[in-house]
């Protein structure tokens, strides 16, 4: 409903002052006036102490920050470099098996008879050394003396583990047992790895696992368990990764060892345990550290965007609730209706919920005044012809008397009523839903209460509607009952400012987006000092009946409703026929009423 109450004027511009310096200003000037570091460091610490504690800062700084480790955590797990990087791995690996299977080939001999092979004794063998002289009675398809040195060579620089098989799959030699240098250390049997250790062995094993395979030691008679050596001793090269029991990944391959286009047993190289996930880790490093470099910057600029909306809010709120402390003195909300965003809005919003909040307490400060000198003026009145009663010194002047008493109470019990259903008004038109409301059958209803009782008045009604048919029913959204009550109060008003044996005319039609009612009467019409002030509280202007018959309130109630309606009232006096004199007269007087049509 919109109130036309204004401000108090009479404030004084210290008042508004006091009020309306925000507290942050008010603790900036109490602030020292220095600037130098230490202070910059003091207030920035400040500043983000007191951003820490607002659950919204840490709401937009945990998201954000989520955000970002999710994305990071899935570029770890989901790294196209560990895929490449295994795939050129596996790529390299065939290349030198395929190298060091050809020169293992050149260099085996077909045996006959059976030896006993000491692998202390192939320690020691230098290239060209033969492991029994001259002795050829070993039965290996590959021969392991001249085998030995080439495969020790060959495989130094490359730090794999090579591993050649027999026919059979069984284990002829495992560079391991070549060279101490590339012996792949393993922890002792008994100690078992620490708390934090096992931890980076889950994460390790959760990032590389995925879908592979475990990779495991089997015996030296099983190589055909290794999938590659079993093709391998088909014929077929192939490679295969696995992850071990610690997390790393083992790429590994087999070749067929080939001499006259025979198969005398496979080669396997595979890499060990730490040489991928070496490469690996530096990448998630490298990742990791952008990813910090981003949290910092992202943590920076949600601390930014969360002071640009928690330090309004945190304002806005705190002005609020002195608005609710000190309800007495105006308080002046915090201007942000120049963001053009929410927090703007709810400024914007702010500042007219306390102007209205204001206004109406005003506007009840003044109604309570208005009621309190209407009622004061019968109740004076009333005492005195009470007080008069017991002196009077005839029947007529006991009767007089008798007189002004019973038109005090009639008068007192009218304003009483009529400051009862302003007074509740406001509450009603909250509480109750709107509805949509046909005019034409509520007016018509309203036009034959008033031809029926006439309420003292030998003054009829006549009503017209305007549309584009007979069937136009000029609904509005509103109250039915307080609709009513505006119609018939401007029709009761019409027919007591008009002359027995004339006619009001109510006249509804459609005005663009607005359905306008008007009611014209032939009466003298109003003043034009009172035409505003006929919609005040109490006020009256009616010189043809006595004092105190009306409480000026009737009005005042339908400008309420109206308003309340997103509608508009006024009063204006209809032209008349020129006088003698050639200046304008009155016709009568004139109340339009326009409401939003639905």
């Amino acid at each position: 409903m919109l109130d036309r109450t204004q401000p108090h004027e009479n404030q004084s511009a210290g008042d508004f002052a006091s009020d309306r310096v925000p507290e942050h200003v008010a603790e900036d000037k109490a602030a020292p006036q220095g600037w130098g570091p230490l202070n910059w460091l003091k207030r920035a610490g400040q500043f983000f102490f007191a951003l820490s504690f607002s659950s919204l800062t840490r709401r937009i700084v945990s998201l954000n920050l989520a955000g970002l480790v999710a994305l990071v955590a899935s570029i770890l797990y989901l790294s196209q470099f560990r895929a490449g990087l295994i795939d050129a791995r596996a790529q390299s690996l065939l290349v030198q098996a395929e190298i060091i299977a050809g020169a293992i080939g050149a260099s085996a001999t077909v045996q006959t008879n059976a030896i006993t092979v000491d692998p202390d004794r192939l320690l020691d063998l230098k290239l060209g050394d033969s492991y029994g002289g001259t002795d050829d009675s070993l039965d290996f398809p590959i021969n392991p003396e001249r085998v030995a040195p080439v495969l020790r060579t060959l495989i130094s620089p490359t730090k794999t583990r090579a591993r050649i098989f027999d026919p059979n799959g069984t284990l002829l030699l495992d560079s391991r047992d070549l060279d101490n240098v590339l012996a792949f250390p393993l922890p002792p049997p008994s100690e078992k790895p620490g708390l934090v250790e096992r931890g980076m062995v889950a994460v390790r094993t959760w990032l590389n696992r995925g879908d592979l395979p475990l990779y495991r030691e089997l015996g030296r008679e099983n190589g055909k368990g290794y999938a590659e050596v079993g093709d391998a001793l088909q014929g077929q090269k192939r490679s295969m990764v696995r992850v071990n029991s610690r997390g790393e990944v083992i790429v590994s391959v087999a070749v067929p060892v080939l001499r006259s286009r025979a198969i005398h047993g496979a080669l396997m190289l595979s890499t060990q345990g730490d040489d991928i996930d070496q490469m690996v880790t530096a990448e998630r490093l490298a990742i990791l550290k952008v990813g910090g470099v981003a949290a910092a910057v992202m943590i920076m600029l949600s601390l930014l965007l969360a002071s640009t909306i928690a330090g309004p809010v945190r304002r806005l709120a705190d002005s609020a609730e002195r608005v609710r402390r000190r309800i007495k003195a105006r308080i002046e909300i915090p201007d942000f209706t120049r963001r053009r965003d929410e927090i703007g809005h709810l400024s914007g919003a702010l500042r007219d919920m306390t102007s209205a909040l204001y206004s109406r307490i005003e506007a009840i400060e003044m109604f309570a005044a208005d009621v309190a000198h209407e009622l004061k003026n019968p109740l004076t009145s009333l005492r005195s012809a009470v007080e008069t009663l017991p002196l009077a010194r005839n029947e007529s002047s006991r009767a007089r008397l008798l007189e002004v008493i019973e038109h005090d109470v009639k008068r007192l019990d009218r304003l009483i009523s009529d400051i009862s259903d302003a007074s509740r008004l406001d509450a009603e038109l909250q509480r109750q839903d709107a509805i949509a409301v046909d005019l034409r059958r509520l007016l018509g209803t309203l036009v034959s209460v008033a031809n029926e009782t006439k309420l003292g008045h030998d003054v009829a009604v006549e009503a017209r509607f305007e549309g584009r048919g007979p069937t136009d029913t000029f609904s509005v959204t509103g109250h039915d009952s307080r609709l009513g009550q505006v119609v018939a109060n401007l029709l009761s008003n019409a027919q007591s400012f008009s002359e027995p044996g004339s006619k009001v005319r109510l006249t509804c039609r459609r005005v663009r987006s607005e359905i306008e009612i008007v009611v014209d009467d032939d009466g003298p019409g109003i003043r034009d000092d009172a035409l505003e002030r006929i919609f005040e509280r109490f006020y009256t202007d009616r010189p043809h009946q006595g004092f105190g018959q009306n409480s000026g309130l009737g009005l005042s109630i339908s400008k309420q409703i109206v308003d309340a309606h997103g509608g508009r009232i006024w009063a204006e006096n209809r032209p008349g026929p020129a006088d003698a004199d050639g200046a304008p007269t009155v016709a009568g007087a004139r109340f339009v009423v326009r409401l939003p049509a639905l």
